[in-house]
């Protein structure tokens, strides 16, 4: 016999559905591709922004906002998209986030001034935070609780991992040195037939269901988060102390006033009790080290090594293909494993990247960029057993119908981690002595790796010492 799915929130339960194995390959294979393509939009301008700066002539405080632009829109928007598709179906948000980031790619190649670019990026994020945060939900959907959604969820983790290296393999090999309007032209087009897929394959909305209305909340987390996200990346744009004091400050009061919003209405879009439960408090943690220490420092690799040690972007481009393979393969070989604890997957990702990070402490002016193999290989493996944890974590503590709520609440710890992570790392770079120099960069980078390895040690240290309570 043939087992179909339905669900409260997105199967129609008067159709007859496909059997529950071919609607788990279709659904993890749209959600895994979908997952990959976000991830490669996302570090495509670290490969090319030397040539998009050139071409737009954008000036240094411009940069800045060529890196930093989809993080912002990723980071404000993945709660308000994870509680969006709780509500009125994951398939619908799903691909509508799809559209979204071909529209943002299609700007963005077509951009003409730093503006446009910087708007299209925006436009993007908000389209990558969509398909994030329904990912886990959809995964959670029609993968049962247990070694199936273990495995799915590795998956899942491959897909990030692989996006990373797919996205700047695809740089060098369409737009080579000097380019960059390709890859972005053919984001759109990928993410466009994706789009078309999600709608035909993926499990469709219950009718009839009323969508909450939460208006204060949604409003209130996408102005803290912007406030607070433009605060930092206005530390890199020469932006005066005030203006920088003033937006972090603005960032904390709306915040504050979010959490105090959530606790009066009765239909909030995140459970703030939630944060009573060690094991979603542990996920959240988790992911916002990933992002600070991991995703922060690698964000910023090509530009050291171009910059201070004059390696070409293929070169760079092939270091980040070994991270992104090892921590790929680690996730993918991380699914036979199932019975494996989340938490202490996760806490051990954590301590074996903190020991990678501090590996790539290495380069001084007569370095090669292959010193940093052996400490990315290690990378690589810590960040693929996290990333396999945090896809199984993010949605194991919250309800069923809440998933989506999970998964938005995960990554968005994720990015505002890899956001500050960003602000961070520069900070330290530019700061070695003799600054500016490739010495002083140099000095900078290794230091910032120092400092990530801590905070990932601490990271995991934390996770574990979340233990959950006892029943």
């Amino acid at each position: 016999m043939s087992r179909s799915v339905t669900s409260r929130n997105d199967a129609a339960p008067a159709a007859v559905g496909p059997p529950l194995a071919v609607l788990q390959r279709r659904t993890l294979a749209v959600v895994a591709a979908s997952t990959l393509v976000v991830l490669a939009a996302f570090v495509t301008p670290l490969a090319t922004s030397v040539a998009t700066a050139a071409d737009l002539g954008t000036g240094a405080g411009g940069q800045a906002w060529l890196l930093s632009a989809m993080s912002v829109g990723l980071a404000a928007a993945l709660l308000v998209t994870g509680a969006a598709a709780d509500d009125v179906g994951r398939r619908r948000v799903f691909t509508g986030g799809l559209v979204l980031l071909a529209v943002g790619a299609a700007l963005t190649a077509a951009a003409g001034s730093t503006g446009v670019f910087v708007a299209g990026r925006l436009v993007e994020g908000v389209g990558g935070a969509a398909v994030l945060a329904c990912s886990l939900g959809l995964i959670a959907q029609v993968f049962p609780l247990g070694p199936a959604r273990a495995r799915a969820a590795a998956v899942w983790g491959a897909a990030l991992g692989a996006g990373t290296g797919v996205g700047g393999l695809a740089a060098v090999l369409l737009d080579g040195e000097t380019g960059w309007r390709a890859t972005h032209a053919a984001t759109a087009a990928v993410t466009l037939l994706l789009a078309v897929a999600a709608r035909l394959l993926l499990p469709g909305a219950a009718p009839g269901r009323r969508p909450r209305v939460d208006v204060p909340g949604p409003v209130l987390l996408v102005a803290a988060v912007c406030c607070l996200l433009v605060g930092l990346v206005a530390t890199r744009t020469g932006a005066g102390a005030g203006a920088v004091v003033g937006l972090i400050a603005g960032g904390v009061v709306l915040a504050a006033a979010f959490v105090l919003a959530e606790s009066r209405v009765r239909a909030p879009m995140v459970d703030l009790g939630l944060f009573r439960v060690r094991g979603f408090v542990a996920a959240t943690l988790g992911a916002l080290v990933t992002g600070a220490a991991t995703v922060g420092l690698m964000s910023f690799l090509a530009t050291v090594l171009q910059r201070a040690l004059g390696e070409s972007l293929l070169a760079v481009t092939v270091l980040v293909l070994v991270w992104s393979a090892v921590a790929t393969a680690t996730s993918v070989g991380l699914r036979w494993l199932p019975g494996i604890d989340g938490r202490v997957l996760l806490a051990g990702g954590l301590a074996v990247s903190a020991a990678g990070l501090a590996a790539l402490a290495v380069l001084d002016t007569g370095s090669r960029a292959t010193a940093l193999l052996p400490g990315l290989v290690v990378l690589g493996v810590g960040y693929g057993a996290a990333n396999a944890a945090l896809g199984r974590e993010a949605v194991a503590h919250v309800p069923a119908e809440r998933a989506g709520m999970g998964s938005g609440a995960n990554n968005t710890a994720r990015y505002l981690g890899a956001a500050v992570g960003v602000t961070l790392v520069v900070l330290l770079v530019t700061a070695g002595a003799p600054a500016g120099t490739a010495a002083g960069l140099l000095a900078g980078w290794d230091a910032a790796a120092f400092a990530g390895a801590g905070l990932s040690a601490a990271g995991a240290l934390a996770v574990l010492a979340l233990r959950p309570a006892r029943r």
